[in-house]
């Protein structure tokens, strides 16, 4: 099953744009990133260093954030928030998914607001995910629990609830392809059978996540039986990229042992169009 790393959780001691060399010089030629820019409309320049940056690698953008507010601030996405923050991102994320071959775009739902009616966030939420999944016909849009102890004002905590996200999404669109991001550190944080997910929802999960819990770093660290879960996905059929979406115990590329070098890497043209 191939890997990819996330770059804004890994590797954060180098500045941004030399962190997609570190990965491959760690063996990995797949990656993924939250939104790497600090608006959702970011400068032409910045989208371009940053295409630049994955190319100069030889590395292949595998899953990419739409724009998810001050994350370092609390916010949690702007998907389900009024204003055209979310829709500006999707069009920047559709045009580096055509420059890049990336295939997995995640909505983070964003926190419930003071002052306005959850069912106004919710129908607001659905009608830029059948935006954006259109816009984006031939990649994925994910929808990503977060687990409650971390993300009080977060309001999709489960897989089922993101499942519901999706259903609402197809019943109003017809589009398919608005699916499952199954963080497995978020859904065992949150007391979620994971397992059970899985077997659940086969075929609706559009991208993996993991960390182990308690602590979120690497492998090994906690409970996390990760060859398991890997078997777990392969018998349900999932075929997409494993993201190691985890805070590195010491220097990131020290953070690897669990697993072997040869099965860091995987076969992928370095462009695509949607």
């Amino acid at each position: 099953m191939p890997f990819d790393v996330n770059l804004s959780l890994l590797f954060t001691e180098l500045p941004l744009l030399e962190r997609p060399v570190a990965a491959a010089d760690a063996g990995f030629d797949a990656v993924e990133f939250w939104w790497p820019f600090d608006s959702p409309r970011p400068a032409r320049r910045d989208v371009d260093a940053f295409i630049g940056a994955l190319s100069f690698a030889g590395v292949r953008l595998t899953a990419l954030n739409f724009y998810a507010g001050d994350m370092a601030g609390g916010e949690r996405g702007v998907l389900s928030h009024p204003g055209r923050a979310f829709l500006d991102s999707a069009e920047v994320a559709a045009e580096i998914g055509r420059a890049t071959g990336c295939r997995v775009f995640n909505a983070l739902y964003g926190n419930r607001l003071a002052g306005v009616e959850p069912a106004v966030q919710d129908d607001l939420a659905i009608r830029n995910l059948a935006t954006a999944a259109r816009a984006l016909a031939g990649a994925t849009v994910v929808i990503e629990p977060l687990n409650a102890r971390e993300n009080p004002d977060y309001p999709i905590r489960t897989a089922a609830q993101a499942i519901a996200v999706c259903d609402r999404v197809r019943a109003v669109s017809a589009r398919t392809n608005v699916k499952l991001l199954l963080d497995v550190y978020h859904l065992l944080s949150g007391g979620e059978d994971v397992a059970g997910a899985i077997d659940s929802y086969a075929g609706r999960i559009g991208h993996v996540q993991i960390a182990d819990v308690p602590g979120r770093h690497q492998p090994g660290t906690g409970g996390l039986d990760v060859e398991d879960l890997l078997r777990r996905l392969d018998r349900a059929g999932y075929r997409g990229h494993v993201g190691l979406e985890y805070r590195p115990l010491g220097p990131s590329e020290n953070s690897f042992g669990w697993l072997p070098r040869e099965r860091r890497r995987t076969s992928y043209p370095l462009k695509g169009v949607l």
